[in-house]
């Protein structure tokens, strides 16, 4: 019986929802074996020698792995960070790489703003407050927060979800927003609601000047580290910090000295060096920090589209087509 050669060998090494399973089932022979999961590390190093296509997340594919799978062609990251990835050895091999940009925008752009707001007003805080008991009376000054209206914004990285941030921002709260990136966007052109309302700021005056600073930054070599020391250290007296981006982006013992010495008045984060963020970490546990599990896309309807995209993306690579999302290797 001769194999069909239409049909490749596809390792999914992250859990997909069983219908974007079944539709790669339905055109490939597939193996599923999630690295993480001990009982499965075998069948994952094992399937990597045949893989022609692999689809999955948040787990390092790096030159010795590529190594072991001399058949593969595309990888399909259900993600739009491909930070886990070694860019220079798939671009070598000619190997695809495939993301899921703007399914999880407008999500993600929900969660940061969500950050601010919390942050700012001490939401988890003071909701444990009530919880634990201790609302007796009503609240003082000690407990007080601080608003988000009118407040002046700082945005690092100005893509489709620092823009989607600054449309929360500027047109729901009234926020003058600066933001900073390599070059001016053209605001008439491709957002003109915006204009007026948003202005390209150099780092260090953004810094000053900002009551709010949100990172929305890709992780890269020009960014990794990029806020440290000196950084937190041009941050105006009272400022909050919010990091939605990548943790390796923040120097994180640095962003604890500025919150215990320094002026730094709060950190709300989704992302850390180190994920799960491990238990002796002092950020766990900070009185000043509003920490979250990374859960910028995390909803039922933005994962199953994340997923539904990298789905299309590996389909449409196996069977020599344009997928529909290609990382560009000269952006990186």
């Amino acid at each position: 019986m001769t194999s069909n050669p239409s049909r490749k060998k596809v390792l999914v090494f992250r859990e997909l929802p069983p219908d974007q399973l079944a539709r790669l089932q339905a055109q490939h022979e597939v193996t599923v074996a999630d690295p993480r999961v001990p009982e499965q590390l075998a069948a994952f190093h094992a399937a990597l020698g045949t893989a022609e296509g692999m689809i999955g997340s948040s787990y390092p594919i790096d030159y010795a792995l590529l190594t072991q799978a001399p058949r593969l062609k595309v990888i399909s990251s259900v993600s739009v960070g491909v930070d886990n990835y070694t860019l220079p050895a798939l671009a070598a091999r000619g190997i695809m790489l495939c993301h899921t940009p703007g399914v999880l925008t407008e999500t993600t752009a929900d969660t940061i703003f969500s950050l601010i707001m919390a942050t700012s007003r001490r939401l988890v805080e003071l909701a444990n407050h009530v919880r634990e008991g201790r609302w007796t009376r009503n609240i003082g000054e000690e407990l007080f927060g601080w608003d988000v209206h009118g407040k002046t914004l700082g945005i690092l990285g100005f893509g489709r979800i620092g823009q989607a941030v600054a449309r929360r921002a500027a047109l729901g709260f009234g926020m003058p927003v600066l933001y900073y990136r390599r070059s001016p966007l053209d605001v008439a052109r491709e957002l003109p609601e915006l204009l007026g309302k948003v202005t390209h700021t150099p780092l260090d005056e953004l810094l000053a000047r900002a009551d709010i600073v949100a990172v929305v930054l890709p992780l890269s070599d020009e960014t990794r580290g990029l806020m440290g020391v000196r950084e937190f250290g041009l941050m105006k007296p009272g400022a909050i910090f919010i990091n939605g981006a990548r943790g390796a982006i923040v120097q994180e013992s640095a962003l604890l000295h500025a919150l215990d010495h320094g002026t730094l008045r709060a950190a709300g984060l989704d992302v850390f060096a180190r994920e799960p963020l491990p238990l002796d970490s002092p950020l766990r546990i900070h009185p000043k920090v509003t920490a979250l599990p990374h859960i910028g896309s995390a909803t039922f309807e933005t994962r199953h589209a994340m997923a539904v995209l990298a789905t299309s993306n590996l389909l449409s690579a196996l069977a020599g087509k344009r997928p529909p999302a290609v990382f560009d290797f000269s952006t990186a």
